[in-house]
C-alpha cells in the first residue's frame, strides 16, 4: 500500500470478532487481525481497537480517541452483528435508519480528519441454531446499508457474510463459527485471507 511519505497506520475497529482477546494476546488479539498482521504483504503499523460487545453506537462514542486520534491512512470497520443480536436477546433493537445515519456520521468525521482509504467489512451470521434464521430479517437490511455506504464512500467492501456462509456449506457451521457469530481458527484464517485478497490490490491503486 502506498499513500505517500510518512508513517502508514492501519486501524481495525469493531466488536469481539475484531477484538479477539487483544488484551490477553497483545497487540492484535488471536484472530483474523493477527493473521493479517503476520502477513508479509502488510507493511503498515497496525492498531486493533476492537471491543467485545460493541454496537455501532459504541463506535460513535469512542471514534475520536480510537480512530481520529490515530490518524489512520487505512481504516477497516467490521460492525453490525451486535446491533442485530441485541434485538433478539435483550429487546434492544437498532433501526436501519439509525444504523445508516451513525455509520455515515463516523465516516464523514474520519474523511474530514485524515481521509484514509476505508474498508467496510460485511457483518456476518451463520445459522448455528434454527431461530437464528429469523435474525436475517434484521441483519440483511443492515448488510445492504454497508454495501450502499461502501459505494457512496468509494470504500473497499469485504463480503464476510456471503463468503463465510459459503464456506460453512462446504465444510460445516461448527468448523467455521460454532455459535454462528464467533469464528473458529479456520474461520479467522479464512477471513484474513479474504480481507487480504479484497484489500491489497485496491489499496495499492
Amino acid at each position: 500500500m502506498d499513500f505517500g511519505e510518512g508513517i502508514m497506520t492501519l486501524v481495525f475497529i469493531g466488536d469481539s470478532v475484531t477484538d479477539c482477546d487483544r488484551i490477553d494476546f497483545p497487540p492484535y488479539g488471536n484472530g483474523w487481525v493477527s493473521h493479517i498482521a503476520k502477513s508479509s504483504r502488510v507493511k503498515e503499523k497496525i492498531i486493533n481497537v476492537g471491543i467485545s460487545g460493541n454496537r455501532l453506537i459504541d463506535l460513535v462514542k469512542r471514534w475520536k480517541s480510537d480512530v481520529l486520534d490515530n490518524n489512520p491512512t487505512l481504516l477497516s470497520v467490521a460492525i453490525g452483528i451486535n446491533d442485530t443480536w441485541r434485538r433478539y436477546d435483550d429487546n434492544d433493537p437498532t433501526s436501519v435508519k439509525d444504523f445508516e445515519d451513525n455509520y455515515r456520521n463516523i465516516l464523514d468525521q474520519v474523511k474530514e480528519k485524515s481521509n484514509p482509504r476505508i474498508i467496510l467489512c460485511e457483518p456476518f451470521l451463520l445459522p448455528a441454531k434454527p431461530e437464528m434464521l429469523l435474525w436475517r430479517e434484521d441483519l440483511d437490511p443492515k448488510i445492504n446499508v454497508v454495501k450502499k455506504i461502501a459505494v457512496d464512500y468509494d470504500a473497499i467492501f469485504v463480503p464476510f457474510d456471503s463468503f463465510l456462509n459459503k464456506l460453512a456449506q462446504e465444510r460445516s457451521i461448527s468448523e467455521v463459527a460454532g455459535d454462528g457469530i464467533h469464528p473458529t481458527e479456520l474461520g479467522h484464517q479464512a477471513m484474513a485471507k479474504l480481507w487480504l485478497e479484497k484489500v491489497m490490490p485496491q489499496a495499492q491503486q
